[in-house]
């Protein structure tokens, strides 16, 4: 994490929170889901104006490969992955018009340059900087604030650090929005923990419902930190939110991420399948929960309900089953999903839950996560994980050690609260979940049960409770401590009541002070 000083008393702040500090007070009466186009396509246009000057002054320079370059030449840039930015859209020359009252008609002119300039970014940028709304002097401001994010020796990594404040940027407009921002954001810790149980270092990645495209970010971060080649994953997703997939497009590109099979369209992944064809190593993704509006009438006979039609007023069987349609024959799938859909009967979804588990054994894990860790939503919501070769087994993917078991883990304990509505989980709480899945899916480590939090269980046990998937079902209650007093736990409580029926008492006797010396005048 990138820090700059910012304190007297030599105080730290991380950078991401100082810019979005003072972005949110340029703010001033602009609603949070309109300001966020502003603030982030001002540091995606920075991001490709650093790349692009990084590599002009090497084609300018002429040395080694780069003699008898032209620095103005596209190809140039084209060869080295790097997006070509025209001289009037180039931040230095923003910059120096940044304090014009026209400067919001500059960067729009800019962002439509740089469209013209790179096929891959039409219809993605914003133009929304010369509305009357967005005053002058605080988009100059903004300006010079992102003009600042790679500071000093930070200039040569200005791509990770824009790109790790893009991605925060992303997070608190989320909660700023509040409901309406978690259809473009799942929250990182949830991202994380998906991507750290799943582990995908190589093959096809797809999230048929991206939002802003986190779940890809964080593969190729996984993939990075864990000693792999980013360019052995490949991302395939599909947004149906065109405002929402611009959001995805710029996240991508600021990473360096290939997003040319990140695809729109407005009818959505069931009535407009972008990618009917491909079977993917990997899917991660965050549906929206309990959709009814999903078309459910028209696609009744559809080839992807191969374990039941989903009920008409609920989509999460049908994102299930078309998730299980794109995986590969050795294909894994880290899913969110509503709680409900764990034990739901209504509407024949009972019998598709029980087809997936005893039909095609799909069903590896399970996890109840915790509530309030979710922006757009109190509804409580668990993850699945699905694996395609729990039984086959073959040189790239092993046997699996407990092919006829489900792993149950209860979360709902872990996590802590990082303001009083939402929740988030600690590096320490992903890896306590992951490492539980790893020892268990793998056979290496040293799994075993622990009550109130995992169990492994068998797929009779199961079918006993008619294939209901609650993990409360299953691993219990914890055992409690045996060296729990209950007179110490009692003299604490004792001490506690009397502290503030002390207090209570001191605050009646301020009050009654303060009331005798109220004078009424009582004349008429």
């Amino acid at each position: 994490m990138v820090r700059i000083q910012t304190t007297a008393d030599n105080k730290e702040e991380p950078l991401e929170k100082q810019l979005w500090k003072a972005a949110d007070k340029l703010r001033k009466n602009i609603d949070a889901a309109e300001y966020k186009h502003v603030v982030l396509g001002l540091i995606f246009l920075k991001y490709i104006s650093d790349a692009f000057e990084e590599l002009y002054n090497k084609l300018q320079a002429g040395e080694g490969d780069y003699a008898g370059a032209d620095p103005e030449d596209r190809d140039e840039y084209q060869a080295e992955n790097v997006f070509f930015v025209p001289q009037d859209a180039r931040w230095s020359f923003l910059l120096a018009k940044a304090k014009l009252p026209t400067i919001g008609m500059f960067v729009d002119g800019a962002m439509d340059a740089i469209e013209k300039e790179n096929p891959s970014l039409k219809g993605v940028l914003p133009k929304v900087f010369a509305r009357q709304n967005l005053d002058p002097t605080s988009l100059g401001g903004l300006i010079d604030l992102v003009g600042n994010i790679a500071l000093g020796n930070a200039k040569a990594r200005s791509a990770d650090v824009l790109g790790h404040v893009f991605e925060y940027f992303l997070g608190e407009f989320a909660l700023a929005e509040g409901k309406q921002g978690g259809q473009f954001y799942t929250p990182r810790s949830i991202v994380e923990l998906l991507v750290a149980m799943l582990e995908p270092y190589k093959g096809r990645v797809f999230d048929p419902c991206c939002g802003s495209g986190g779940m890809f970010v964080q593969s190729e971060k996984f993939v990075g930190e864990h000693q792999g080649r980013t360019n052995d994953i490949s991302i395939y997703g599909q947004e149906s939110n065109q405002t929402t997939w611009r959001l995805a497009k710029m996240n991508l590109a600021i990473r360096g991420i290939d997003s040319s099979q990140v695809k729109w369209n407005n009818e959505g992944s069931f009535l407009n399948d972008a990618h009917k064809d491909l079977k993917a190593d990997y899917i991660i993704a965050n549906p929206p929960f309990n959709v009814s509006d999903w078309s459910g009438e028209l696609l009744r006979k559809d080839g992807r309900w191969a374990y039941g039609a989903p009920p008409a007023g609920n989509a999460n069987f049908a994102w299930l089953q078309h998730f299980i349609y794109h995986l590969s024959p050795t294909g894994k799938a880290g899913v969110v999903l509503a709680k409900g859909a764990l034990t739901s009967k209504s509407s024949g979804e009972g019998d598709i839950r029980k087809a997936l588990i005893a039909d095609g054994n799909l069903i590896d894990c399970i996890v109840n996560l915790p509530a309030k860790l979710f922006l757009n939503t109190q509804i409580p919501a668990g993850l699945w994980f699905m694996n395609r070769n729990r039984v086959g087994g073959n040189n790239h993917s092993p046997l699996h050690p407990r092919p006829n078991e489900i792993l149950f883990i209860d979360a709902r304990n872990l996590g802590h609260l990082i303001n009083r509505r939402t929740r988030e989980l600690s590096a320490e709480d992903i890896q306590q979940i992951a490492s539980t899945y790893h020892a268990w899916r793998t056979g290496e480590g040293s799994y075993e049960d622990v009550k109130g939090f995992c169990a492994s269980v068998p797929l009779e046990r199961v079918a006993e409770l008619d294939y209901v998937l609650t993990p409360g079902r299953y691993v219990g209650l914890p055992d409690e401590e045996d060296d729990f007093n209950f007179a110490e736990r009692f003299a604490a409580l004792q001490a506690e009541f009397e502290a503030q029926l002390a207090e209570e008492t001191q605050l009646n006797a301020i009050i009654l002070t303060n009331l005798s010396k109220i004078v009424v005048d009582v004349r008429k």
